[in-house]
């Protein structure tokens, strides 16, 4: 991480303590997050990083009166610009309602950290040796109103991750409680049979993903055939491609899948489009 962080609007040394014990998000994971890439201070998507973001703190019932997309871009520039990590760098975004017990009366203004790193420019080839994954098996994900959103409580994400670790894979899948694909630790997935691609729809409980809302556009612009469909293990097995999305990485292709192995033909070509269209 670089060397200062936003605080609530001030700026700070990144290794100085800003919070207490009775914080919320620490305790009850009460909030949100959002991870962005800032590219020649701009960052990409920022009006779908934005929708999701606001549309969450709605449901989370945030007095949003004095906090504004406009607020939140600018407090993002400050931070990347005094950490001179405005050509290419990862931003987080942390967003909690501060400090009290789980029955108090809640302060609901948002209380915010913004970090940035600095990170390779995005790349305009896909990634040269494949991915390899399988599924986290010691947990299912809900499909209900809030399990579109980035929160703070992400456990089942982070177990997922270090399953991945102890067992040399890349990433993890999550299923959801009908025994279906939701989405990675980081990522929203896809798959391909022939021309056909398909991506979960946000009601099996995967994350609002910022990139799958953007390739579902150009796709649907360019008249491909995709649709959002529930995706079983047994789909995954019999795909031709599959590969996996966000923001800050963009386009991975996957390689295996247990035993099953992918090709990468539509993802570089998908990859080079979002390299040309938002990194360019």
């Amino acid at each position: 991480m670089s060397g200062h962080i936003n605080y609530n609007g001030e700026i700070l040394p990144s290794n100085e303590p800003i919070i207490t014990a009775d914080n919320r998000g620490l305790r009850y994971g009460d909030g949100l997050f959002e991870t962005m890439r800032m590219f020649n201070d701009r960052i990409p998507l920022w009006d779908f990083h934005a929708d999701r973001l606001f549309n969450g703190l709605r449901q989370l019932q945030f007095d949003l009166s004095s906090f504004t997309e406009e607020f939140v871009l600018e407090e993002i520039k400050k931070l990347c610009k005094k950490n001179t990590s405005t050509a290419s760098s990862r931003v987080r975004l942390g967003i909690f309602r501060g400090n009290g017990a789980l029955n108090d009366p809640a302060a609901n203004q948002p209380n915010f950290i913004i970090q940035s790193w600095d990170i390779e420019p995005y790349a305009k080839d896909i990634n040269a040796n494949g991915l390899i994954i399988d599924t986290y098996p010691d947990a299912r994900k809900s499909c209900d109103s809030f399990a579109n959103l980035k929160s703070n409580n992400f456990l089942p994400y982070i177990m997922a991750a270090k399953f991945a670790m102890q067992n040399n894979l890349h990433d993890c899948l999550l299923l959801n409680t009908n025994d279906r694909i939701c989405d990675s630790t980081i990522a929203n997935i896809f798959i391909s049979k022939g021309f056909e691609f398909k991506t979960p729809p946000l009601s099996e409980g995967c994350v609002a993903g910022t990139m799958r809302r953007w390739i579902l556009e150009v796709l649907d612009q360019s008249k491909g055939t995709i649709k959002e469909e529930p995706i079983t293990i047994e789909d995954l097995l019999a795909a031709d491609e599959v590969f996996l999305t966000n923001a800050v990485q963009g386009i991975r292709w996957v390689a295996k899948f247990r035993d099953r192995t992918f090709r990468a033909s539509f993802a570089p070509l998908l990859n080079a489009a979002i390299h040309k269209e938002l990194f360019s």
